[in-house]
Formats: C-alpha cells, structure tokens, sequence
C-alpha cells in the first residue's frame, strides 16, 4: 500500500529532526481508551521516531486535558470551571506486528458514513495520522460535515455568518489562510488550533459543513446543579456508566474529588457526550467525521452510547491512543507512543490517591 502523501509530509515535518525509520505494528484487540488535552504543548523534538500499534477492536475511552497549574487553580476555585483539565489515561500492552505504515494508514481507513475520531489534544504524530486518514477518505469521494468538539455550540450561527460573510470566499482562493482566519475569531483558548486548522481548511475548501458540537462550562454549570432532564439532556443513564463516568473523574482529578462531587460532574460529561451525538445525528444521512477526545468516542460511556441504533450501526469508532493506555473500547484502536509531558497531579496528590505513571 502506497503512504498517502499527506502522511509522508506530515511525518516528515514532525520528525525532520529525529533519527531511525518509524516503527509500526499492528494488532487485534477489544476494549476501551483515553482522551487528553494539553500540558505544555507537543515537544516536536522529542528524540527517536515514534512506534505506532494499530489494532481492530470493539469497546471505548477515556478523556482528559492535564495541566498542574490549572487543576490546582480548577480546586481553589470550587471544582467547576475547569471540570475537565485533569484525566489519566491507564496502562495497556500490544502485540506487534509487521512493521511499515502502511499497517497504520490500512487501520486509520475511515470506512463507515459516520466516523468517531479520537484523539490525545497535545499529540502532534497522532493529528499527522489523523488527518492523511481524513485525506485519504476525501480521496476517495467522501464529503462528512466536519463536527467538532473544538467549537461549542453556542458559537455555530458566528461559523455560519463568518463563512457568508467572508470566510467561503476566501477559502476559494486560500482555504488555509480561511481556516486560519475561523479559528483567529472564534477558536477559544485551551486548544492547539494548529493541530484543527488542516482539518478546517479541507472542510472549507470541499464547501463540506463545520459543525460546532461541544458544550460550554457555561452550560455545563446547570446541568451539574439541576441534572440531565432539567436541561433537556436524556437521564436514563445506566447506572453502571454512571459510576464508571464518575470512577474516571475521581482518578482524573489526582483523587481531589469526592465521590458525592465526581457524580454531579459525570452529568456534565454525559451531557457532553450526548450533545455530540446529537449534532453527529442531525449530519448523518451526509456522512460524519467527529473530531473529539478518546473518551467521547468510547463504545461503553460516550457518544456511541446515546446515537441511534441505526446511526450506530452505520458509525465506527477509532481510538487513537499513547503507550500504556489499555482502555480497548473501540471499534478501531492505533496505538502511538506517549507524548512526554509532566504528572498534572505532582505536589497536590493527597495519601493513598491513585496515580497513572503513564500521565
């Protein structure tokens, strides 16, 4: 199989700088995985190429941005604003395989009319594979709507003006510099736009939708308060995804968060999750590409959990993992080597709380 030549430019720009020959491998698999946000930024000279395990499976993910200094800020502050900054991703083991990318870009083949995409937000390589999968899948003819966790909702009629206005004209001539335009105006802090704006660009250049689809702490302030229901969110949320929703917000947050806590903010990332698979359902009859953190495209706790049974049959789920994250709940799993960044929980983590050495 030929390297789509948006990976062999992406990989070539990333690792210009690196000895060796990448490594990849490829392995079967089912289960789980995680999501992260940013500590710092991706370190593009990490030395070494990076070893890629890509494996075919069924199950879900984790999710989670990491910075010390905005968890601690996040907890002296009352635990609300920066609910998401802090989540851990655990530990896992792959079989390899036959070496070579092409055994990275043949398991990135985004083969279904809906697409869930994951995604650790501070990993240079992993956005470099992710969007020659996104090339090679508009090569072969498909025009998704390009939905985003990286625009919340409330900012959709600013997208639809903007590209009225001026955006779509712009793009006809110079789709990147349009893109990088959007994100000028609208991309809020907290996302290394860099990594989105390829994306974009293709989206504005094809005239293929942008769909903002997150929720905003804003919003998510009164559903914590008042539930899912009160907020027209569903809440016949299984019990056992509650507690692991939950499980997850408790570890992610250095063990600061109390049980009582850690459930009232599960509601917020279940709501989270259902609003992306609300604007991945009102796209679907077109073709999807969501982009969002691995623990929003887990099979077991996130948007698949709440899409219809025949969005869902028609949809696949690709977590995009580090080294030492076991969680296997995908339909799809590539495995990267972890992005190195300090423990987010380091001089705030109280005795006896958990803590993953892979974070």
């Amino acid at each position: 199989m030929t390297t789509p030549p948006a990976l062999r430019a992406a990989l070539a720009g990333s690792f210009k700088k690196t000895p060796g020959r990448p490594k990849f491998s490829c392995a079967p698999s089912g289960g789980r995985s995680g999501h992260g946000p940013g500590l710092g930024g991706p370190d593009e000279k990490t030395p070494g190429r990076p070893k890629f395990s890509c494996v075919p499976s069924g199950g879900r993910s984790g999710h989670g941005p990491g910075l010390a200094g905005a968890c601690k800020q996040w907890l002296l502050a009352g635990l609300v604003a920066l609910w998401s900054v802090c989540v851990p991703m655990a530990g896992a083991t792959e079989r390899e395989a036959t070496s070579g990318t092409s055994q990275v870009v043949a398991a990135l083949k985004l083969d279904q009319p809906v697409v869930l995409l994951g995604e650790v937000h501070d990993h240079a390589q992993q956005h470099a594979l992710r969007l020659a999968a996104f090339d090679a899948w508009l090569a072969r003819g498909g025009r998704p709507a390009l939905v985003m966790e990286q625009f919340d909702l409330e900012q959709q009629p600013q997208i639809d003006r903007l590209r009225a206005d001026a955006i779509d004209a712009m793009a006809a001539t110079d789709p990147a510099a349009a893109a990088r335009e959007l994100t000028r105006q609208l991309g809020r802090p907290g996302w290394t736009w860099r990594f989105y704006e390829p994306f974009i660009e293709r989206a504005l250049r094809l005239g293929l939708p942008v769909v903002a689809a997150n929720l905003s702490r804003g919003a998510l302030r009164p559903v914590m308060q008042d539930g899912l229901a009160a907020h027209g969110f569903d809440a016949r949320v299984p019990e056992p995804v509650m507690q692991a929703q939950a499980r997850q917000i408790e570890a992610s947050h250095c063990g600061m968060v109390e049980a009582t806590l850690a459930r009232r903010m599960a509601l917020a990332q279940i709501a989270r999750d259902q609003a992306l698979a609300r604007a991945v359902e009102a796209h679907a009859a077109r073709g999807v590409l969501l982009l969002a953190g691995n623990g929003h495209v887990r099979t077991d706790l996130g948007v698949p959990l709440w899409l219809s049974p025949a969005t869902r049959a028609r949809s696949q789920a690709v977590g995009v993992l580090e080294e030492g994250d076991e969680t296997t709940a995908f339909n799809v799993r590539v495995v990267t080597p972890a992005h190195p960044r300090p423990d987010p929980c380091a001089g705030m983590r109280r005795p006896g709380a958990w803590s993953n050495p892979s974070r």
